[in-house]
């Protein structure tokens, strides 16, 4: 593992994915990655990491987790189609909140192998930090779409991990609660999951904090349930001190981070007051630990700021705090007007009420401290016997066919990274996706 300041950062991106559209007013636009990507290029950070185009991996790798059925339909499924499989429609989930658009299983493909992608550079020690914006939906169940999220790609990135790492550390700061991932894992001592969430009268209504796992797992679901307002002091107030906690009592060979920005201030459907410095500055703890890290998006909804959450959150991973942080105002790139009236990446947060009391936080927090302290050490040393994964996830199959990942070109200067024009490529934006 290298230094804590020099770290090989591999980014996966495909131009593709801003392509798809989940349907007019739909809140979640697969837009926003490409609108991150323009950031990431215009602001020069490609230069230092490597960008790969992720391999495509094949339908069955997806049934590591998802069941055979639940693949075959959405491989299937088409908005012409759609009234030959009422059935299944209902019994999948799929149809409201997780309709069926144009290219829904080739979107799922591409973002569902960045993240195994990634998965394999860190198993492989050809990375140590690896960045996949368009995935992180971890909602999505063995044989259930949910939440705007069909494949669940953060299960099938831990579950590649595995094969390499004794124990896997899966970390969770969208406003959202990962239900899919901690349902995935709820009984094996090998994964832990760790989430920060609202809770309370809010999707997808799991995440008790009495929720600790159960059988092999038990104490190794750790749930930090919130109330609105959460702010930049509070957040890290629980965060930093539950992290070393988990940190020193798990010790991950492995970390997976899903960052979804819809715990950011103002976002649409959330009701967080985060900054993007107090969201970063998750990013940058974790990254302080110095253990392979891939890293996922996830929510956010609120179209001119998951770009700007991203984006800095990208300069973090690269070490760029301080002196060498990315500046305030933002390059020209090609979705500029997004980004008015002030054209700048750090937006002021709201003077919404903080309902997270001192007291409260306090307490949460002392509780789930408990809860760790009561789970016996790991060992030091990697061992190759201990905990196991349920049957049913590790029954793997063979991996995905398909070309390696496609590492993009150099500008010419001899960096690291892709070309500026990349960004352009194949650019067919649906027109409905600059709905705000």
């Amino acid at each position: 593992m290298s230094s804590s300041n020099d770290r090989r950062v591999a980014y996966f991106y495909d131009a593709e994915i801003g392509n798809y559209h989940y349907g007019q007013g739909h809140p979640m636009k697969p837009h926003r990655v490409r609108m991150t990507h323009n950031l990431v290029v215009n602001y020069g950070l490609y230069r230092k990491m490597d960008v790969f185009r992720p391999r495509l991996m094949s339908p069955m790798s997806m049934t590591r987790f998802h069941s055979d059925d639940y693949i075959n339909f959405l491989k299937s499924i088409t908005p012409d189609n759609m009234n030959e499989y009422s059935r299944q429609l209902q019994r999948f989930n799929v149809g409201e909140d997780c309709p069926v658009f144009d290219g829904l299983f080739e979107f799922c493909r591409l973002y569902t192998s960045g993240s195994i992608g990634g998965a394999i550079r860190l198993n492989d020690d050809l990375a140590d930090i690896c960045i996949n914006w368009s995935g992180g939906l971890h909602h999505a169940k063995k044989a259930e779409a949910s939440g705007f999220c069909y494949v669940n790609d953060c299960v099938l990135a831990i579950l590649e991990l595995l094969k390499k790492h004794e124990r896997v550390l899966y970390i969770d700061i969208d406003i959202h609660h990962g239900d899919g991932v901690e349902e995935a894992f709820y009984t094996t001592d090998r994964v832990m999951t760790l989430s920060f969430h609202k809770f309370g009268e809010y999707f997808p209504g799991t995440g008790d904090v009495l929720d600790i796992g159960y059988g092999a797992g038990k104490n190794y679901a750790i749930n930090f349930p919130l109330n609105d307002g959460m702010d930049d002091k509070s957040f890290k107030s629980i965060f930093r001190p539950i992290m070393d906690a988990v940190m020193e009592k798990f010790r991950p060979g492995a970390i997976v981070l899903q960052c979804g920005a819809d715990s950011l201030s103002g976002d649409r459907l959330g009701c967080f007051n985060l900054s993007l410095k107090g969201h970063a500055d998750c990013v940058a703890y974790v990254r302080s630990f110095n253990v392979p890290l891939l890293v996922l998006g996830g929510g956010g909804y609120t179209l001119r700021n998951v770009p700007r959450c991203w984006t800095y959150e990208t300069s973090v991973l690269l070490g760029m705090e301080g002196e060498s942080e990315i500046r305030d105002a933002l390059p020209y790139n090609d979705y500029f007007e997004y980004f008015g009236p002030d054209y700048r990446l750090h937006l002021p947060v709201s003077n919404m009420e903080n309902l997270n009391s001192t007291a409260y936080l306090e307490k949460t927090k002392v509780q789930l401290l408990e809860v760790l302290r009561q789970i016996e050490c790991a060992p030091s040393v990697q061992m190759q016997t201990g905990g196991t994964i349920p049957k049913a996830l590790m029954n793997a199959p063979v991996e995905g066919k398909g070309d390696d990942d496609v590492k993009m070109a150099g500008d010419g200067d001899g960096s690291r990274g892709i070309d500026r024009n990349e960004m352009s490529v194949d650019k067919k934006e649906h027109p409905a996706e600059f709905a705000a």
